[in-house]
């Protein structure tokens, strides 16, 4: 898919959802709880031993399981992580820092790459890299504000912040507000609770309340 649509598709979907698991049928699971819920776009994280055989196995999935799912790989920091991933089927990046051999890897690939800054200095590097689309992390500790202060002096920048959010109606219409065009949501819509208790259900019905949520917020 060209990367305008997936920017396009994340926009509309205003939600992000990322996590990583150990256990590939937990993972299985996590994702057909998102999907059920509406979601089609998710992001697996690059965050244990077992990340891309993980994800190769999701990826063979999803042809069957979950054919509209677009499937991103995060926390990618070497050009070595990100040939790995591409090479199994990531469509598209998410980086928690600007790398420039990573930029050159997943750009030379004709992927979609979404950088992680915290500075107007990383957001303009990101940019001088070719990134028009950028996650704010931690955004908890940047805040809606930030995305305010800096949002004139990069009027051609997308922006998602990632890290902290809250999944009620306050803090996503501060950041919505700001112009953000999607939320990343760890921890807070996939809890310990949910993965420890298999409360997939659970997590069906508040991944709809967000994604409700959201779309009242934008009209």
């Amino acid at each position: 898919m060209e990367n305008r649509l997936i920017i396009q598709k994340v926009k509309e979907q205003g939600i992000i959802p990322l996590f990583f698991h150990s256990d590939l049928q937990v993972s299985i699971n996590v994702i057909d709880a998102l999907y059920k819920a509406g979601i089609r776009i998710v992001e697996y994280t690059n965050r244990g031993e077992a990340a891309l055989v993980n994800f190769t196995a999701l990826v063979k999935e999803k042809k069957t399981r979950w054919p509209e799912l677009l499937l991103a790989i995060g926390t990618i920091k070497t050009s070595k992580e990100a040939d790995s991933f591409i090479s199994a089927g990531a469509d598209f990046i998410i980086a928690p820092v600007v790398t420039p051999e990573v930029a050159y890897t997943v750009h030379e690939a004709g992927k979609l790459w979404i950088p992680g800054c915290m500075t107007p200095t990383e957001i303009a590097t990101a940019h001088s890299l070719g990134a028009r689309f950028v996650k704010l992390f931690p955004g908890n500790i940047l805040g809606p504000g930030f995305v305010s202060a800096i949002k004139e002096l990069f009027p051609d920048m997308l922006f998602m912040p990632t890290g902290g959010v809250e999944l009620t109606e306050k803090n996503l219409t501060e950041w919505f507000s700001t112009g953000v065009i999607a939320v990343g949501l760890g921890s807070k819509l996939i809890t310990k609770e949910v993965l420890e208790s298999q409360q997939y259900d659970q997590l069906t019905a508040l991944t709809q309340k967000g994604l409700e949520l959201v779309r009242s917020i934008k009209r």
